[in-house]
């Protein structure tokens, strides 16, 4: 069992509720020229999971799940944007209201941009939802240390999910990490840059039919952990050789140039300590048993 902190990390609730989706009035146009008009973020999104294809849907920045906000009409003010910082991947989400009252789910991660949290339900509980209903996070996670690894930095994680990635110690130092898929530095695109990771997300951008086929990016699925080499999040999202990243996909593929799967990041370290291994199961549907993968 990796040692951290958590017996100082603070747990809190949070309430937020499914948050409307948000379709631009008019047309958008792909990084081809093409005219579209398709879904897009939010809602409570019933034939879409965790554990399926983010590639292929007939959308673009498809949010699995529940979309949820604490404030819709102020996304980036209080109380939403602590609901941003403090939910973590693999927290807990139960309804307090509504028919479905007493149901759970887990939080999946953040998309910036929407500033919404994404939480998996079970279909059948999502038929059940309306957008007036209450749900409370049982937030932790934050501030999540790894005490033999000082120099790895945790994000947006909770420690029970931490525990159950089978993340094990590997040789000089440095963390085995399963992943399905090892992401190229060039191709992140959409919230490079951004200050902070406690929210949002950032793009793997899908334009190069070439580079998708050779890095098998069109493979990834909801909920996949994946590394996104030469990059470092510490304190930002930037290109730095020799770092590596780790994240979950929140977010389908997009038409849009400089768009694609979104990934919101869970671990990061500016020197080559965290080692990435390919793994197909490396997804939070298989290890919490949930989305494509339910009991």
């Amino acid at each position: 069992m990796l040692k951290t902190n958590e017996d100082k990390v603070v747990e809190m609730f949070l309430e937020c509720k499914p948050g409307q989706p948000r379709v631009g009035v008019g047309w958008k146009v792909d990084h081809q020229g093409t005219a579209f008009l398709l879904p897009s973020i939010g809602g409570i999104t019933l034939n879409v999971q965790a554990g399926e294809s983010a590639f292929g849907l007939a959308g673009d920045h498809i949010e699995p799940g529940v979309s949820c906000t604490a404030n819709a009409d102020k996304p980036n003010d209080f109380p939403n944007n602590f609901l941003q910082i403090l939910s973590c991947v693999g927290n807990e989400a139960r309804l307090v209201s509504g028919e479905a009252k007493g149901e759970t789910g887990i939080v999946l991660g953040h998309h910036g941009g929407s500033e919404h949290i994404i939480v998996e339900f079970a279909r059948s509980v999502k038929e059940r939802m309306t957008y007036d209903d209450k749900i409370l996070i049982r937030a932790k996670g934050q501030g999540l240390t790894l005490t033999d690894y000082p120099s790895i930095k945790l994000f947006n994680l909770d420690p029970d999910l931490l525990q159950k990635m089978g993340i094990i110690p590997g040789e000089g130092g440095t963390l085995k990490v399963p992943v399905t898929t090892m992401v190229p530095a060039a191709c992140m695109g959409s919230g490079v840059g951004r200050p902070h990771v406690g929210a949002g997300d950032y793009d793997v951008m899908t334009s190069d039919p070439a580079t998708v086929k050779h890095y098998k990016l069109d493979q990834m699925r909801f909920g996949d952990f994946v590394a996104l080499m030469d990059h470092d999040n510490s304190y930002g999202r930037a290109f730095v050789q020799g770092a590596v990243s780790i994240g979950i996909l929140v977010h389908s593929d997009c038409r849009l140039a400089g768009h694609g799967p979104g990934i919101s990041t869970l671990m990061t370290c500016p020197t080559s300590l965290i080692e990435p291994v390919l793994d197909s199961n490396a997804n939070i549907a298989n290890l919490l048993k949930i989305g494509t993968h339910r009991d």
